[in-house]
């Protein structure tokens, strides 16, 4: 059991401070063995923390009395972290609210607890807390009859109201949830059938009058309509509609610290779809402003979206400067705040690989896949993406001319995806295929076939789903008469 470990990992420099400042309150001894665990602990990774070494030095012969130790290490934690963050936003404000009202109808003060609640009602009608709102009017109807104090039938009426939007916000967050699982499991390279019924479902909702009455729901709107267009790959809508939602957005001071994360998305979106679109320069003007966001609220989510300011630089010198490029993965890499967030790890690994693959470093590509699909999260990955960086893989295989390693990684590729169904993979067969040609075919007979695959997907709307691009692979082939 290491989640204590895990926690300890996440913390940050005030983070832990605040903790170490909350033990001295009660005991301020140099030899307190909670606080040589916690230091322990920090200076290594969760999955790499040696407890034995620990052991040996201060608990020989009491494992038992250790495992209290890091229990309530553990413990200590999490309440330096609540303490810490007690008011550090309006959602955990009014949830201390409710529970200063629920401590107080604990000691029967129900006055004290209708105050903390009506608080708590102000602060999340403010901020659009509804879900929020259903608790605490759950719990004002109920106090109505414990006390016979007040009239409960406003609060019904609200409750009533209330729940009515919360089923629209539901409905909005259940399609939501199923286009972002599929866009992040994907990352674009799987343009199989739309969400179609998703789709519908979504636009009929989006007219309902509540929703555009509502701050929340425009935010939720944004988040549904900007998905929809990415996953149709519709970059030249997305970026009108998201330069003119942010700017909307800004003007009616929408963005606040409880909704920042929305607007470093935003501008994470417009950084992509301008990207998308050839508009380098102006890229790369989005991803300063993105950095600039990141620096409000005392650096708010900086950690949480530093890998999305390094990949928005990456996109865009892969274009222009492709060691720079390089450079700066390297750098992304090294970030603590990266590592512990293994799925992007995947993908710093795979843009490096084809990075190196674009500079003509085969064994550099080759090693950086390998590190890739020696990730824990690889399997987890969308199997058309498995299947598209096995295909890159091979192209680095035949690329070094390897042979043997060729044939032997042809072989699992074709037994591993070759047999998928219900996903249109039929052109990355027939590369496939086209790259086992090449190792096989005579100039005359190899040419022809290139050919026929060229003429076959040349108008193809879903070769810009390529890892490395088939099409301009092989026509820079012949360009330099290599086939």
């Amino acid at each position: 059991m290491n989640q204590v470990y895990k926690l300890i990992e996440t913390l940050s420099k005030e983070e832990c401070r605040n903790f170490k400042i909350l033990l001295k309150r009660t005991n301020d001894s140099a030899e307190r063995k909670d606080v040589a665990l916690f230091d322990y602990a920090r200076k290594y990774s969760s999955s790499s923390v040696n407890e034995d070494v620990f052991l040996k030095k201060f608990y020989p012969n009491d494992r038992n009395a250790f495992y209290r130790l890091k229990n309530r290490l553990l413990q200590d934690i999490n309440k330096s972290l609540l303490f810490l963050h007690y008011n550090s936003n309006d959602y955990f404000a009014t949830l201390n609210y409710i529970m200063l009202s629920k401590l107080f109808n604990e000691k029967s003060n129900f006055q004290l607890t209708f105050d903390y609640l009506l608080q708590a009602e102000k602060k999340a009608i403010k901020n659009e807390f509804f879900d929020l709102l259903d608790l605490i009017y759950n719990d004002l109807i109920i106090l109505s009859i414990e006390t016979v104090r007040f009239n409960p039938s406003p609060f019904i009426d609200k409750r009533k109201e209330n729940r009515a939007l919360l089923n629209v916000i539901q409905e909005v967050d259940n399609i939501l949830a199923s286009l972002t699982y599929k866009i992040k499991t994907t990352q674009n390279y799987n343009r199989g059938e739309s969400n179609k019924l998703l789709q519908e479902d979504f636009y009929s909702l989006i007219e309902d009058k509540k929703i555009k009455q509502s701050k929340q729901l425009q935010f939720k709107v944004y988040h549904s309509i900007s998905r929809i267009l990415l996953q149709e790959h519709d970059f030249i809508t997305l970026e009108a509609y998201l330069k003119k939602t942010y700017l909307q957005f800004s003007k009616n001071k929408l963005f606040t610290k409880s909704n920042h994360e929305t607007k470093l998305q935003m501008l994470t979106y417009i950084v992509n779809s301008l990207f998308k679109n050839d508009k380098i320069e102006e890229s790369l003007l989005y991803t300063e402003k993105l950095h600039d966001a990141m620096l409000e609220f005392d650096k708010y989510l900086y950690e949480k979206y530093l890998f999305y300011y390094y990949n928005s630089l990456v996109i865009n010198y892969q274009v222009t400067d492709k060691q720079k490029a390089i450079d700066i993965l390297n750098e992304a890499k090294s970030k603590k705040e990266i590592q512990v967030l293994p799925i992007y790890s995947l993908f710093i690994y795979l843009n490096l690989a084809v990075l190196y693959f674009d500079l003509g470093k085969f064994n550099q590509a080759k090693s950086s896949l390998v590190k890739l699909k020696q990730q824990d999260n690889f399997k987890n990955l969308d199997i058309v993406l498995q299947f598209k960086i096995c295909i890159v893989e091979l192209m680095i295989i035949h690329e070094l001319n390897d042979i043997d390693l060729f044939d032997y990684q042809l072989k699992n590729l074709k037994k591993d995806f070759f047999t998928l169904k219900q996903v249109d993979i039929n052109r990355d067969i027939d590369f496939v295929n086209l790259l086992e040609k090449m190792q096989l075919f005579s100039s005359k007979e190899l040419k022809e076939a290139i050919r026929s695959f060229l003429e076959k997907y040349k108008t193809n709307s879903e070769d810009d789903a390529d890892i490395i691009n088939y099409n301009h692979w092989l026509i820079s082939k012949q360009k330099r008469g290599v086939i």
